[in-house]
């Protein structure tokens, strides 16, 4: 099926499980005049937003990490969702606005269509309040439930009834127990009474949903039913919600549904709002992107007693957002102002506290960037510290000198890899065990040696805040850092990865987990009695990565007091989820932020530091670290991809083939990841693929939640489902499953690779690509070789100028608006 036109087309099982394949997130189309185009989110396996209901782990082993994690997500979205309805009443589904939420919309649709300007439109609203410094009370904590997550699963006359009526609608019967999972009880009344509610199904597309419709309405069914304009409303905030966005411009969203075909754009806003699936916001703000421009201010003699003179007024900007990432947003916002003014008195008279010497002399005993954070952390509830793969030494240095001071910390990273590199950089075991507070952070661990080898680095500048490189004094050089010591040798630590040092009270433990563990409650120090987690100092690592609804639970759950410290590299790809939360909190400058000046050694190091400052240079590579491979076409960067990965670098290099990396831009094209996939499985590992296309020994990527992805190999098949060992853990997917949410992973996109590092990776750039590149996407793409990078090179001219001229594409959030006061409008 053609996805976008076709006005006979009807749902297929084909065309509902592939949707979502284009590629990245960033490369997934632009929001606004193309939003509708958007086909999906990051990285998701063959529709994997339309297999996010689903997914098992081992039989035997209880509810899964992912399923877990996503009880923490419901449990947080009721708990937000209570505070809002504390504030203000629930607008009861169906019910006409009235008061201010009617005043807002009619002002929306004034400022729009000229009719008024935004100083007159707006008067009537109230301003929006200044953000209090913390809450008032703090909601009661529960602890995380383990119970399975997801929507439960149907009743099974519930789906047979889902079944009939997709069946009069000419939609395949597959979708039955998706459609009953997403629309709950009488899914199929609600089908029969609003066949749009199709939509809801991840997967289907409007075209789809209309051909469903006509063949359930008849004549009665046209483009401007509203309640197809409300359907639509909604699917068009999902999708833009898979590109990363977490509200759209109401000017944006109304063109999009005028491409559907809505005849009345504002009439089917209005409707969705009315129905209470979105809400609409007013942001007062300065100096962003979108923002309606205040009227002139009238000047001159007698202009203040003019009583007809138009009022000046902030620029405002109109935002139509799903609940869901509007309670997000608003709770990490909240949460955060928690975290910053919580902060407890140093040297309380109990010891309990550390004071402000005992931070000082930890931090003499650290040097360089690893001081100014520890110093920085000493008075500040929440800090943003930013550098690349070496700068994650200066974190470790501040956990132990914190540990060494007697408090609880854990660390948090992105993957099960980076997990691994910074219980090395710890001290401890693959696991995540820490070393003893005594024992220095980085020293006789596996992770990469922080000292600047063969490069001064690069300096920081506006267009590469806080990558490595010489800082204001001038230093480019080493900045490894001398951790602060106390106490003996190490002991073993349990299996959990926790580590308590001889003498230490049970709870105080410095751990090494991934952050899905941490808010499933399998990893890390636990949680107390009020479902806090047991810690003075959480550090947060690969915080690019960190996406709204995951920011927003970890901040919820940190107790008061306590203190947060986000770490990441601000040149890499925003996270796959929606949101951009680092940047944000970087650009709202809302606490202090600490640039590391240790950059990353050798060539690669030093490719990487000019690509993030917009600059694609040439590096002396004398042990072939760095190599360009240039290419005629999509074929030959095929064949020229699969003997690298083969042949060239284990001879040349002497990494294996199973430690090399292919990243390239999309699933799809003429070298994306599916053809690339098929050609190097012929290569190294082919098999009949009995099961699903795969065999024994297959690389994978498994994604059983939306935008978060797992890697590792197939070890088996059998009656329950495919067998793989992703990260570290055995998980069993099964049969109907594997389609949906299993992908081979020789190659990967960029989405994917995030978090992740290899000693050799092959970044593919076939000519098709070319659009898709910006200058995130090289940064990480070539950031995630530790020894060897090999550039499959068929762009041409298009690689060195997306690095010079294509940023980061922009999402709408509302979180950096958020984080500060608000202004009050004139008069």
């Amino acid at each position: 099926m053609q996805a976008g036109t076709g006005t006979t087309d009807t749902v297929t099982a084909g065309d509902a499980g592939d949707a979502g394949d284009a590629g990245d997130a960033e490369s997934a189309g632009q929001v606004g005049a193309d939003t509708a185009g958007v086909d999906g989110g990051a990285d998701k396996p063959g529709g994997d937003a339309a297999g996010a209901d689903g997914g098992a782990g081992d039989a035997d082993s209880g509810p899964s990490e992912a399923e877990a994690e996503l009880a923490a997500q419901r449990e947080l979205r009721a708990r937000i969702e209570e505070r809002k309805a504390a504030k203000s009443g629930p607008l009861d589904a169906g019910a006409k606005l009235q008061g201010t939420a009617a005043d807002l919309l009619a002002a929306v649709r004034a400022v729009e269509s000229g009719e008024k300007p935004v100083a007159s439109a707006f008067r009537g609203v109230e301003p929006v309040a200044p953000r209090r410094p913390a809450p008032v009370a703090e909601p009661v904590r529960r602890p995380v439930s383990e119970a399975p997550a997801g929507p439960a699963e149907p009743a099974p006359e519930t789906t047979e009834a889902v079944a009939a009526v997709l069946a009069e609608g000419g939609a395949p019967a597959a979708l039955a127990a998706r459609a009953a999972a997403a629309l709950g009880e009488g899914a199929d009344d609600r089908l029969r009474a609003d066949p749009w509610q199709l939509l809801r199904v991840a997967g289907v597309r409007p075209e789809q949903a209309d051909g469903f419709a006509r063949a359930l309405l008849g004549p009665d069914c046209g483009p401007g039913d509203e309640r197809r304009g409300s359907a639509l409303t909604v699917w068009l905030l999902e999708q833009a919600a898979l590109a990363g966005h977490t509200a759209l411009e109401s000017a944006g969203l109304t063109a999009a549904l005028g491409q559907r075909g809505v005849p009345d754009p504002d009439e089917a806003v209005h409707a969705a709002v009315a129905e209470g699936d979105v809400l609409v916001f007013q942001d007062a703000l300065d100096d962003v992107p979108g923002a309606a421009p205040a009227p002139p201010a009238t000047t001159g003699e007698g202009a203040e007693d003019d009583p007809d003179a138009p009022e000046a007024a902030v620029p405002v900007r109109v935002l139509v957002g799903l609940e869901q990432y509007a309670l997000a947003e608003e709770s990490l916002a909240d949460g955060l102002a928690r975290v910053i003014n919580s902060l407890p008195k140093d040297g309380q008279e109990d010891g309990s506290v550390p004071s402000a010497a005992d931070w000082d002399a930890a931090a003499s005993r650290a040097a360089g960037s690893a001081a100014d954070l520890i110093r920085a952390v000493a008075g500040n509830g929440l800090v943003l510290h930013t550098g690349g793969e070496a700068a994650r030494a200066e974190p470790a240095a501040l956990v132990a000198a914190a540990r060494a001071l007697g408090l609880r910390v854990c660390m948090a990273t992105h993957s099960a890899d980076g997990q691994r590199r910074l219980a090395g950089r710890l001290g401890g075991d693959a696991d995540g065990a820490a070393a003893a507070p005594g024992v220095a952070a980085g020293q006789g661990g596996a992770g990469p040696d922080t000292r600047a080898a063969g490069h001064a680095g690069r300096g920081d500048s506006a267009g590469q805040a806080g990558r490595p490189g010489n800082g204001a004094d001038g230093g480019g050089g080493d900045d490894t850092h001398q951790a602060a010591t106390a106490g003996g040798p190490a002991e073993d630590g349990p299996a959990n990865g926790t580590f308590t040092q001889a003498g230490q009270a049970p709870g105080d433990t410095a751990v090494a987990v991934t952050v899905a563990g941490l808010l499933s409650g399998r990893q890390g120090p636990g949680r107390d009695t009020d479902g806090a987690l047991a810690v003075d100092l959480l550090v947060v690592l690969d915080a690019s990565q960190l996406d709204l609804e995951s920011a927003a639970m970890l901040v919820e759950s940190l107790p008061d007091g306590a203190r947060l410290v986000l770490s990441g590299d601000p040149g890499v790809l925003w996270s796959a989820g929606p949101g951009r939360v680092f940047a944000d909190l970087l650009a709202a400058r809302c606490c202090p932020q600490v640039v590391s000046r240790t950059p990353d050694p050798g060539p690669i190091g030093e490719l990487v530091s000019g690509i993030g400052i917009g600059e694609l240079t040439q590096v002396e590579a004398p042990g072939k670290e760095v190599v360009i491979v240039p290419v005629r076409d999509a074929a030959d960067a095929i064949h020229r991809t699969v003997q690298l990965v083969a042949d060239s670098v284990p001879r040349a290099i002497g990494v294996p083939a199973d430690q090399t990396q292919v990243i390239t831009p999309g699933h799809g094209g003429a070298a994306g990841t599916r053809v690339l996939n098929a050609a190097l499985k012929e290569r190294l590992n082919p098999g009949p693929g009995r099961f699903g296309g795969f065999d024994p020994g297959d690389r994978v990527a498994y994604a059983q939640v939306p935008g978060r992805t797992a890697l590792g190999r197939v070890v088996g098949a059998d009656a329950q489902g495919l067998r793989l060992e992703c990260e570290g853990a055995p998980v069993v997917v099964p049969k109907e499953r594997v389609e949906q949410t299993v992908r081979h992973a020789w190659a990967v996109t960029a989405h994917q690779a995030a978090g992740h590092r290899w000693p050799a990776a092959v970044v593919v750039l076939p000519g098709d690509a070319a659009a898709a590149l910006t200058r995130p996407w090289v940064y990480t793409a070539f950031s995630r070789a530790e020894r060897h990078l090999s550039v499959v090179q068929g762009v041409a001219q298009s690689l060195p100028q997306a690095v010079a001229e294509r940023p980061a594409k922009e999402r709408t959030t509302r979180l950096r608006t958020l984080l500060r006061p608000q202004p009050q409008e004139a008069g």
